[in-house]
């Protein structure tokens, strides 16, 4: 009886590893990181495809996972001015339900973004979707409306010219947005169950694409990790009071990486940090100038990092020391940031070429590719041993 009942565990461990949810940008680590052995390694247009559905609007934002549930947002009408979030069936595509909303804030965008740009976020109970507009909206998983805030009308000259993007995090309990541009620049923190504003920091100004992250301290404590031109700021996510800064500058366009309490920031190259145990300090651990990220922003995979460079050279790197291992060429452009499980690396060309990188060997090895014939702008999202990915037009599922 006794091993009857190990074996039901160890098969209970077993099948909630191979559904991971993956709950915000570059997944629930933030790290584009997803713990599936059983993903398939040979993308095709047929067989390895297990469902492919049309989606209503625009959008650069990826799939989030929470169980059997997918949830994605998109912009639709001559100003993009409405505004969905969508929830979809992991299993067969099907459309679980649909909720559209008025913007309330800017829409103007460059025409390669669009207003659903930002990635949704959940905390497995609710998911919160905000769009370039600063239109925030609360959903239970089934759609009910909670909360909405019109941050524009709140804040009438927070927008940049070209589009918001920032993706934003929920870090114990809060929900923390990073709304810096030209003007009006700031972070803020939302409680989670009212919208209500917890905090507002007055940030430097200047467009910022990248996407705040969460870094778990020794003790279980999460701290929210926001990303500027000027550096790296860690706060408290219920009262927004600074915990340590990094001030030696960073990307404005690929975001920070974590692993466990290191931080590599695209700052000077690629810079490693790594927050001391009482989560007040940090020790800079190296700097490499020839790891610095393009568009994408760095993924973490077994003990490697990969780093995909503006000339679409992907490099392998040891994130002890910032050793450089194998590089590869990639076919890009790229703009959405690459994912990865302990043995294959998978990104998306602007074109629509999905690439799968064997990692497993001395030298990296691209073992498959996929041509979806549309321009694809985000990140992939990976759970249930499937890879989704969208364009502006259609949302995708690879094996599962």
């Amino acid at each position: 009886m006794k091993n009857l009942f190990t074996i039901y565990i160890i098969l209970i461990l077993t099948l909630s590893l191979a559904n991971a949810d993956w709950t915000s940008f570059r997944g629930s680590a933030g790290n584009g990181f997803g713990n599936e052995p059983g993903l398939p390694t040979k993308l095709d247009g047929n067989k390895s495809i297990a469902w492919k559905v049309e989606l209503p609007g625009r959008g650069l934002s990826s799939p989030v996972v929470v169980g059997n549930k997918i949830f994605l947002t998109a912009s639709s009408g001559p100003r993009q001015e409405r505004l969905h979030v969508i929830a979809v069936n992991a299993k067969d595509g099907e459309t679980l339900w649909e909720r559209q909303f008025q913007s309330t804030g800017r829409t103007v965008c460059h025409k390669k973004t669009c207003v659903a740009a930002p990635t949704a976020v959940s905390d497995g109970k609710v998911v919160v979707a905000q769009f370039s507009s600063n239109d925030v909206f609360c959903l239970d998983l089934d759609g009910n409306l909670k909360w909405l805030r019109g941050l524009t009308l709140d804040y009438p000259n927070a927008a940049n010219s070209l589009g918001m993007s920032s993706s934003p995090v929920i870090a114990d309990g809060v929900f923390v947005t990073q709304v810096e541009n030209d003007a009006d620049s700031f972070s803020a923190g939302l409680d989670l169950g009212t919208g209500k504003t917890l905090w507002r920091k007055s940030r430097p100004k200047g467009a910022n694409w990248t996407s705040p992250t969460v870094l778990k301290g020794a003790k279980g404590e999460e701290l929210a990790v926001l990303q500027s031109g000027k550096g790296l700021l860690v706060v408290e996510p219920k009262t927004g009071k600074d915990r340590w800064n990094y001030a030696e500058g960073a990307s404005t366009i690929p975001s920070t990486t974590v692993m466990g309490s290191s931080l590599f920031i695209p700052s000077n190259g690629l810079t490693a940090v790594k927050s001391r145990e009482d989560g007040r300090s940090h020790t800079q651990l190296w700097r490499a100038n020839k790891l610095a990220p393009g568009t994408a922003s760095p993924v973490v995979s077994g003990n490697r990092i990969y780093v995909l460079n503006k000339a679409n050279v992907l490099t392998s790197a040891n994130p002890s020391n910032g050793e450089l291992g194998w590089r590869l060429r990639l076919k890009g452009p790229f703009s959405g940031s690459p994912v990865a499980n302990k043995t294959h690396f998978y990104v998306f060309s602007e074109n629509g070429l999905g690439q799968v990188v064997n990692l497993t060997g001395d030298e990296g090895k691209v073992v498959s590719t996929v041509d979806l014939k549309e321009t694809i702008l985000c990140t992939p999202a990976i759970s249930g041993n499937a890879l989704y990915i969208r364009s502006d037009a259609h949302l995708w599922k690879f094996g599962g």
